[in-house]
């Protein structure tokens, strides 16, 4: 019985989350998904131009892991490229330490590290916050190991 997949650190999200080959629609062509993990493996490496050891190190999985999703990664773009595919990211085994919060004393909606950022509200400094799951309007990565942290440090 193979280990459960353990889950990766991803500390960016893109605001297009799928691409097209210029003149087809959408609706013509296959699509393939890149996980949001690959993605971070790729931004990591050939982006932001860290060795292996640190990418691995930054998204928390072993160099032996971060290889596997960097060499899966690399060959769903080739394919798209190649084959006149399309690229949608979604999905995948990932947590991120960042969150939607919203202020309950002036209402505003902020989305801020939560390991390193105070949770204090950015516009009127009120600390009496509450996490956007918990709200109903944060993104679905918003997760439970992320709540039971905060939970802990009994920053809620």
């Amino acid at each position: 019985m193979p280990r459960p997949t353990k889950f990766r650190r991803v500390e960016f999200f893109p605001d297009d989350n799928y691409f097209v080959p210029w003149g087809k629609s959408k609706y013509e062509i296959e699509e393939i998904v890149l996980k949001v993990e690959e993605l971070e493996a790729m931004r990591l490496k050939d982006i932001e131009e860290l060795n292996q050891e640190e990418c691995a190190d930054k998204m928390k999985v072993s160099r032996q892991t971060f290889q596997n999703i960097i060499d899966t990664a690399r060959k769903k773009v080739a394919l798209a490229l190649t084959e006149g595919k399309a690229i949608r990211i979604s999905g995948g085994y990932y947590t991120t330490n960042h969150c939607k919060f919203k202020c309950l004393d002036c209402g505003e909606i902020y989305e801020i590290n939560y390991e390193q950022d105070k949770l204090t509200c950015p516009n009127c400094g009120s600390q009496k916050i509450m996490c956007g799951k918990k709200a109903g309007f944060c993104r679905r990565w918003c997760n439970r190991e992320k709540l039971a942290i905060i939970n802990r440090e009994g920053e809620l």
